[in-house]
């Protein structure tokens, strides 16, 4: 074994050496199988493996890191061992114990903490970087370059005190949404927003903004509001299209469920073109993007982006027969936000047509043996009741008289309320549109000029 001299006039080792070309674990490995080892310290062959730790950045000569026997060189006649172990190791064995190295660090260090030297062992806690997938670090990359667009919306609500009587703000809601131009407005859904009496908006420096209501649209769950913010802090996500999406593509939803800070969820497009009811005014919203990715409470008004990273909808349900989120969610494409969140921000407000009546629930229609839309009320200020669409109503004996069943709106066949919404939606204000009706045993073709749906406060 090593011996060289040291001020106490003791047995020093490698350990002391500044030789770079000795690595640090085979000298470990060497004393700790030396048949005759001088007298040492206890543990001592555990030290050499800490300073094979702490030497392993990479330097000239061979690699600090390489557990292998060295050859000798004109340095290594300052090591008598290094000739020894090869004397009374064949080649294979060498290899052999070069590949058996590392199980043998890992038992020794576990031997140090047994033994109680804790300083030896943890020089063998190396941190390794972790290596990533390319598919994982793309969506690594994706939710830290959008989670600065993502916020947190918190509705509070006004209450009374029943003791105190004191006037007091709590939260009754709360939910996600995202900066969409630098001027500090947000988009978010209708629903996330409804019955507020004041908002408050979280950035993802977790700074708070009050915010205002710009305007919404209940038929299709789109709100914006618009904080005072410093340009610098917000970060306006990129917008995509979704008139090409596939079903099978990935997507990916950032919100915050639950209360909990910037959550993402990732699944594939499993459905497109799907309709739902909105939760406001029970109006159909058409060309809905179904997914598989959870969409928790909290998740709603939050993004989802395609692989890229864009925009693609915004996520508004979740469908789950079992109240968990394990069912299927519903976004609304960007397509269509995209031109209510123009209006809203020019105008306040969603210009939409309509006929100007109230109808009958389509089950109470089907019991009568009917198709179409039945006519409950019909204002003579409104367009239907302008170009004489008649209501429901009662006789003097109280007998209930039909109204009028609409059955196609220019040429259109209307079977339910949503046939009905469906043709609206692709009319104007102004539009003259050509409604057939069923009155008593005859149809009639009427004429009605579409209106703008009144203001909502």
């Amino acid at each position: 074994m090593l011996h060289s001299s040291s001020s106490t006039g003791g047995r020093g080792c490698c350990c002391s050496s500044t030789d770079s070309t000795l690595p640090m674990a085979a000298a470990a490995v060497a004393c700790f199988l030396s048949p005759s080892p001088p007298p040492r310290p206890r543990h001592h062959s555990l030290k050499h493996l800490a300073c094979a730790a702490a030497r392993s950045s990479p330097g000239p000569g061979p690699s600090s890191r390489s557990l292998a026997i060295p050859s000798p060189s004109p340095s290594a006649s300052a090591w008598p061992w290094l000739r020894r172990l090869r004397d009374l190791l064949p080649d294979e064995a060498g290899r052999i114990l070069s590949s058996a190295t590392g199980s043998l660090i890992v038992a020794l260090a576990s031997a140090a903490l047994i033994l109680g030297d804790a300083g030896a062992a943890s020089a063998f806690v190396v941190a390794t970087p972790r290596k990533l997938q390319a598919d994982e670090l793309a969506t690594v990359r994706l939710f830290q370059e959008n989670t600065p667009s993502v916020v947190y919306i918190t509705n509070l609500a006004v209450r009374q005190d029943a003791f105190t009587l004191d006037v007091l703000e709590v939260p009754q809601g709360s939910g996600s949404g995202f900066v969409w131009d630098k001027s500090g407005h947000i988009v978010t859904n209708f629903h996330v927003i409804r019955g507020a009496s004041d908002l408050r908006v979280t950035l993802a420096d977790q700074s708070v903004y009050e915010a205002q209501i710009v305007g919404f649209d209940q038929d299709k769950d789109v709100a914006v509001l618009r904080i005072k913010a410093p340009t610098d802090k917000l970060r306006p996500i990129p917008v995509g299209v979704s008139a090409d999406l596939l079903v099978g593509q990935k997507v990916f939803a950032i919100g915050n469920p639950f209360g909990l800070d910037h959550t993402l969820t990732t699944g594939v497009i499993s459905g497109l073109r799907r309709e739902i009811s909105s939760a406001a005014t029970g109006r159909p919203i058409q060309d809905v993007i179904q997914t598989d990715a959870a969409i928790n409470p909290g998740n709603s008004g939050g993004p989802l982006l395609d692989s890229s990273g864009n925009l693609i909808g915004v996520n508004t349900a979740i469908y789950s027969p079992s109240g968990a989120s394990s069912g299927v969610g519903f976004s609304i494409p960007v397509d269509t936000v995209g031109g209510i969140v123009d209006q809203l921000i020019k105008f306040g407000k969603v210009t939409r047509p309509i006929l100007g009546i109230k109808f009958a629930p389509d089950q109470s229609v089907e019991q009568l043996g009917l198709s179409g839309v039945l006519v409950l009320d019909a204002p003579p200020n409104g367009p239907a009741g302008k170009a004489g669409l008649q209501s429901t109503k009662r006789d003097s004996y109280g007998r209930l008289i039909l109204g009028d069943i609409i059955t196609s709106v220019n040429g259109t066949k209307v079977t339910n309320g949503s046939d009905l919404y469906r043709i609206l939606d692709q009319c104007k204000v102004g539009d003259t549109v050509t409604v057939e009706v069923l009155r008593g045993d005859h149809k009639e073709k009427i004429p009605v000029i579409l209106e703008p749906k009144p203001d909502e406060s």
